[in-house]
């Protein structure tokens, strides 16, 4: 049985550090969202690849120079198939790049192809596909973008009632401790968090490290972190 979350030191502390953080990314998905309606929005036949190419000010701005780099690795917009009318599959999708302007993720698109890569399967896609307005994928090892332990956030992109797609940005997991392990350590007692599958995000033991899977113990108590698909697990 998992026990009811009750006062602990520091709690909500940690609660409002990590919506803080998850809470910005969104807000840049909300602008990646509300600029792909824009230059999506019908003008005389369906929209075409480099119509998207006007998100691309707004994607590098977010990967440089602004607060947010410090935590955003990639971010971008993932077309519904069939969406545009010259790629029936297709990501706008950008990178951070320390030696200089970001680069564009390029992946193997043609569905005739062994390499194909077939976006519709994952989480960060399924999940605002199927009605999620915030989905956090991960910790997992990102092996056909970075090779680095990331989580991805995403919400559904909708133009007049149709989904036609994801607003999407990966977060490497190392950052996001960063960001939330001096509230977690606040708290005199064992506490983690874990996404809405019950997997370690970040941690203040090493007996939770980030990956690992909790399913639930006794003398633990679990509280939710506002409207975000984590919760803040703590002993005692």
């Amino acid at each position: 049985m998992i026990a009811r979350a009750g006062a602990l030191p520091d709690a909500e502390a940690v609660v409002e550090r990590v919506r803080e953080a998850a809470d910005g990314v969104f807000a840049a998905l909300g602008e990646v969202r509300d600029a792909t309606v824009a230059c999506l929005r019908p003008r005389g036949g369906r929209p075409v690849a480099a119509d998207l190419a006007a998100l691309r000010p707004l994607l590098w701005a977010r990967l440089n120079g602004s607060r947010l780099s410090a935590l955003i690795a990639g971010i971008g917009f993932i077309a519904a198939p069939g969406l545009l009318a010259d790629a029936p599959w297709y990501l706008e999708w950008w990178q951070e790049n320390p030696a200089g302007d970001p680069v564009q993720l390029l992946r193997d698109l043609d569905p005739s192809s062994s390499a194909f890569y077939d976006y519709t399967h994952w989480d960060w896609y399924t999940g605002p596909h199927s009605g999620a307005e915030r989905t956090i994928c991960g910790p997992y090892v990102d092996y056909l973008c970075t090779d680095e332990y990331s989580l991805t956030l995403s919400v559904p992109v909708v133009l007049d009632g149709v989904f036609i797609g994801v607003a999407a940005a990966d977060v490497f997991v190392r950052r996001f401790e960063s960001a939330v392990l001096p509230a977690l350590r606040r708290i005199p007692a064992t506490a983690f968090l874990v996404n809405a599958e019950g997997r370690v995000v970040a941690s203040n033991t090493a007996r939770w490290v980030a990956g690992s899977v909790y399913r639930g113990t006794e003398g633990f108590a679990v509280r939710p972190v506002g409207d975000l698909p984590l919760s803040l697990v703590t002993a005692g």
